[in-house]
């Protein structure tokens, strides 16, 4: 099933495919069948969910000729981050358009972006369409100046970086047939689209007949849900598929305040997970969908044996901002 993707091109910086295991303490905890998608565990700059995206990202930009990345986030983006460290190992300038005032201090995401040698703008707004619209500026400047740019928008969703889930798809599948353990439910962090994207898509392309769910931790359900369907439908069109909206889950219950937003449920899940398993989430993304999961579990949301499986997209170096 893999060979799918064979004609696109793509680096090989993500260690893969990544493991899976039960959580065996939390599974007897709730009297259920839970296991974890270690994707924190893709090795390259500290993983992540975006390491996958960016391996087909930086090849397409590197087949454009490029040698310039622009990439957009908040100061703490764990794509950014990622992606200064491609830049690095492939020999591209990268320049970083960054949401949030400039810190005294960088510490997390942001005091790698510095080492990995990004060139780095703050933009001091909370809103995302300034934050990309500047980019686009910046990207007009260098093109000016004779550089050859590559844009990415955040968190790297577009069609081609959604590839990188449908990929994680195939791994799931194929996990599923080699142990005999076949997953209904699919619960993971959901911010710009690009996870959950290829996730529907790889869905449909390998015909698993589970649920995955999208924990919202940026917009709102109807937003989120709406964006998903586009960017699933321009993935979907590179294979020739249709995407069923029917299979694009969102729950926007644990967002919190904002986007960012500490909260208690999060909190929680964020020590549970340690405690119980020595497995560490973060704030933004996994704490979120840890906390939504729980949740449901807690309300016997799920039927009785499911085999549930959590993604674990990465992101824990904000434990340390």
């Amino acid at each position: 099933m893999i060979n799918i993707l064979k004609k696109f091109p793509k680096l090989n910086y993500s260690l893969l495919p990544t493991p899976i295991h039960k959580l065996e303490n939390l599974s007897k905890f709730f009297g259920a069948n839970i296991y974890c998608k270690r994707d924190d565990m893709t090795g390259f700059a500290f993983g992540g969910n975006k390491t996958r995206k960016l391996d087909y990202l930086v090849a397409e930009a590197i087949a454009q000729k490029t040698d310039t990345l622009v990439c957009v986030g908040a100061n703490q983006s764990n794509f950014c981050r990622i992606a200064s460290a491609y830049g690095s190992a492939c020999h591209l300038d990268v320049t970083l358009v960054l949401g949030g005032k400039k810190p005294p201090v960088a510490t997390g995401n942001l005091m790698l972006d510095y080492l990995f040698g990004a060139r780095i703008t703050h933009i001091d707004s909370e809103d995302w369409d300034v934050w990309e619209n500047e980019a686009i500026r910046i990207s007009e400047d260098l093109r000016k100046k004779g550089k050859k740019v590559y844009w990415m928008p955040i968190g790297g969703s577009t069609h081609t970086g959604a590839l990188g889930y449908v990929e994680c798809m195939i791994e799931i599948t194929d996990y599923s047939k080699r142990h005999k353990v076949d997953f209904d439910y699919i619960i993971h962090a959901t911010g710009s689209a690009g996870t959950q994207s290829g996730l529907v898509v790889g869905k449909q392309l390998t015909g698993w007949k589970g649920e995955i769910i999208g924990m919202a931790v940026t917009k709102h359900k109807h937003q989120l849900t709406e964006e998903v369907l586009t960017l699933s439908r321009e993935t979907a069109a590179m294979f020739d598929i249709e995407v069923n909206k029917q299979n694009i889950k969102v729950d926007d219950n644990y967002i919190g305040k904002c986007y960012g937003a500490h909260t208690k449920k999060a909190e929680d899940a964020i020590k549970l997970f340690a405690r119980k398993e020595g497995i560490l989430l973060d704030n933004v993304y996994t704490g979120k969908a840890a906390s939504g999961m729980l949740d449901y579990l807690s309300k016997k949301h799920f039927e009785k044996n499911a085999n549930i499986l959590f993604l674990h997209t990465g992101g824990n170096i904000q434990l340390f901002k």
